[in-house]
């Protein structure tokens, strides 16, 4: 009993920690007062500033392009790399391959940072959008691989020989039946892309350039002189963004699964009879 009450405790408060600071940053975002940290009523005020912020607005619309892009593309590269790591168990170079995979999850964003820096530099590319978003790829397919090899691992690949054994060639067998059975963990994967993405400061500010501000930079720009709330207002739609989206991915995966499960019924029921 005393276990159970502290572990609640602890649990509560791990709770607290975390999600009071970001309560506080939603209710303040709708304060009337100019001062962020004196409550001068209920008011919208803020949000209608935060939209017509050219600066702000121009970050956030960066951001969202940086972030659907290396998303898509950091979510295919990291599925071509977890098939490769879990279909292909022997190969030239496979430690260093996966390696290579891994290194971001446990390097400092700072170290990857000044690298794409120093990568840039060498090579004679101008920092801008396009650079942010190879950065992006390089640090978020991971992420994408990570999930989407879990997925694989406890994969039923006789699904796949029965459909190569039926005559479909590997291919089509890939689009049809492996794919929409890891859709949920890639899903899941470009969720996470893009979240981090949506997220990243360390890296943008290494790689970005004149016309690439990202939200995150201009925030962190922004509050350095003093935080406003208009700040306070387009952190709380972003929580809200982030919220929706986990709740409509996890609605989906469970979807998925539950559709997946009834498949797999009516196939041995059918083979049954």
């Amino acid at each position: 009993m005393k276990s159970s009450r502290f572990d609640a405790t602890v649990l509560t408060l791990g709770f607290a920690f975390l999600y009071i600071p970001i309560i506080i940053l939603v209710v303040y975002s709708f304060n009337a007062s100019r001062l962020v940290t004196v409550w001068g009523g209920f008011s919208l005020h803020w949000y209608q500033t935060m939209w017509s912020n050219e600066g702000l607005m121009d970050a956030a619309w960066v951001t969202a392009r940086v972030g659907v892009i290396s998303a898509t593309i950091g979510t295919v590269l990291g599925t071509l790399a977890a098939l490769t790591l879990v279909r292909f168990s022997r190969f030239p170079g496979r430690m260093l391959f996966s390696g290579m995979i891994y290194a971001p999850l446990v390097m400092p964003e700072v170290i990857t940072g000044l690298s794409m820096l120093l990568l840039f530099v060498a090579v004679g590319v101008d920092r801008g959008f396009w650079t942010v978003i190879i950065a992006h790829t390089t640090f978020t397919m991971c992420y994408v691989a990570i999930v989407v090899q879990s997925r694989l691992l406890t994969f039923d690949r006789s699904l796949e020989e029965a459909a190569l054994d039926l005559g479909c060639p590997p291919v089509k067998t890939f689009f049809t039946i492996t794919l929409p059975l890891i859709f949920p963990a890639v899903v899941a994967g470009w969720m996470l892309a893009f979240t981090l993405s949506l997220d990243d400061l360390v890296i943008s500010s290494f790689t970005t350039g004149p016309g690439a501000t990202t939200l995150p930079i201009k925030i962190y720009s922004q509050v350095r002189l003093g935080v406003t709330p208009e700040i306070n207002a387009i952190c709380t739609i972003l929580i809200g963004l982030v919220t929706i989206g986990v709740i409509i991915a996890s609605i989906s995966t469970k979807r998925a699964e539950l559709r997946r499960q009834q498949d797999e019924h009516l196939a041995v029921g059918r083979g049954a009879t």
